[in-house]
């Protein structure tokens, strides 16, 4: 046995078991050479993909928040995030933009990605992640409005179901100014296109 399983939690060890019997459900030996750890690869990997169904928004953005004369958009894009769908619990994964107007205050930029990272790691719907990660957006910075859009790959429309490998799949949430005036919508729905 080696010292990473002597550490595990209760929960891992649960669900390594649990996956060793779906091993034998598939009709796979679970103690063959190539499976021997799998069990608890996976639980460690489920544990890790759903760790931020385990977080708060203060966890997120902690105290990076500052007071700052600034009034024109915010936008990171083009962040990266996988998430698992949590119908089938196959991947799905693209681009999240994020952009805010602040209302005096700004948010560290690194914490637009960790709010990401926050709704995306955990069992998840795309329309709903979307909508989460504006909300969060507007609770932290209660900025003038906040746009969020995000393109993604589903897994589940690629390797099962309708099989199609090329088919992405578009969602925005728009908060305030971005849902209330027209112009600034478009440009940030301009900007996000700029490469």
């Amino acid at each position: 046995m080696d010292l990473l399983e002597n550490t595990e939690s209760t929960a891992s060890l649960e669900m390594a078991d649990l996956v060793s019997r779906m091993l034998e459900l598939v009709g796979e030996d679970p103690s063959r050479d190539g499976l021997i750890r799998t069990p608890m690869r996976v639980a460690k990997s489920m544990e890790f993909l759903t760790s931020g169904s385990r977080m708060t928004l203060e966890d997120a953005v902690g105290d990076a928040l500052f007071d700052v004369d600034y009034s024109e958009m915010v936008i990171v894009k083009d962040i990266d995030f996988f998430s698992l769908c949590e119908h089938h619990m196959l991947p799905f994964y693209g681009k999240v933009h994020v952009a805010y107007l602040p209302k005096g205050k700004v948010v560290g930029l690194s914490k637009l990605p960790r709010i990401v990272d926050m709704f995306s790691r955990r069992l998840q719907v795309q329309e709903r992640m979307t909508q989460e990660v504006a909300d969060a957006v507007r609770e932290a910075v209660d900025p003038y409005g906040v746009a969020v859009v995000i393109e993604a790959f589903h897994m589940c429309m690629m390797m099962r179901g309708v099989q199609k490998q090329n088919s992405t799949t578009t969602s925005s949430a728009m908060l305030g100014t971005f849902k209330d005036d027209p112009k600034t919508r478009s440009e940030f729905l301009e900007l996000i296109q700029r490469r």
